[in-house]
């Protein structure tokens, strides 16, 4: 049988296939004639043409933002898009409880923070605390599941300390700040204690932050990695399915 044919797809802007795109960026020139110049030279280089400045504003003295608008040849080629497929189902919070009560036949254990110097801890507490994210209720709601919260700039040793003492079942740690990759250095370092402390017995390890890309778990070394937009009942569903696969019990 012949290989079904590739599909390609240009961006849209104002007709279908017009390949326009609008994109943003900073350039370390002051504000003024020059600096939208620069930034159409530096859009023409990355294959936009034509190109139109539609806003630039200074930041500071010597620096300004630019938002730019214009047309790519480029194609995308959807047979070779890798993405991480959701290959399990998402479950009501009395189905993970009922899930949990099977497999575990206890509550199970997550404890959670932001690893390093990191103080944003609005993407941590939207999965774990009860008031949840968009609609959704967070994990301290789910009657089988113990959530402990260290909250922010916790170190990695203190986070392995807290793992081992609550018996966690499963970490999660947030990461927003990513200036030097820290995102990346710091989950590498967290799973790399883990594994030095507990070897095989260690939990399921779980990283989240909108600048992680799920593709990098193996990188990471860790089980799963949430990216922007997850709710709190994806992360339920997943540590139903993770306990599930661990227990050997059919889902």
């Amino acid at each position: 049988m012949a290989e079904a044919a590739k599909k390609y797809v240009r961006p849209y802007g104002d007709t279908t296939g017009d390949g326009m795109i609008q994109t943003s960026f900073t350039l370390p020139v002051p504000f003024g004639p020059k600096a939208d110049g620069a930034a159409l030279q530096l859009a023409n280089k990355m294959g936009m043409d034509p190109a139109m400045v539609v806003h630039s504003n200074p930041i500071g003295d010597d620096f300004t933002f630019f938002v730019v608008y214009g047309s790519v040849k480029h194609l995308v080629d959807l047979d070779e898009v890798k993405v991480v497929e959701r290959e399990y189902p998402l479950l009501s919070p009395s189905e993970v409880n009922s899930a949990l009560k099977k497999v575990l036949r206890r509550k199970l254990v997550v404890v959670g923070g932001c690893i390093g110097t990191d103080a944003h801890t609005v993407g941590i507490d939207a999965i774990l605390n009860i008031k949840g994210f968009a609609g959704e209720k967070g994990l301290e709601y789910y009657r089988e599941l113990k959530v402990v919260n260290l909250g922010a700039q916790v170190s990695v040793p203190e986070l392995v300390r807290s793992a081992r003492s609550e018996k966690a079942d499963a970490v999660l740690i947030s990461q927003v700040v990513t200036q030097r990759d820290a995102h990346i250095l710091n989950t590498q370092e967290m799973s790399a204690a883990f594994r030095e402390a507990m070897g095989d017995r260690r939990p399921l390890l779980v990283a989240g932050g909108p600048r992680f890309d799920p593709l990098m778990a193996g990188e990471l070394g860790v089980d799963r990695v949430f990216s922007r937009g997850t709710t709190p009942g994806e992360v339920a569903s997943y540590l139903v399915h993770a306990m599930q696969e661990k227990k050997g019990v059919a889902a």
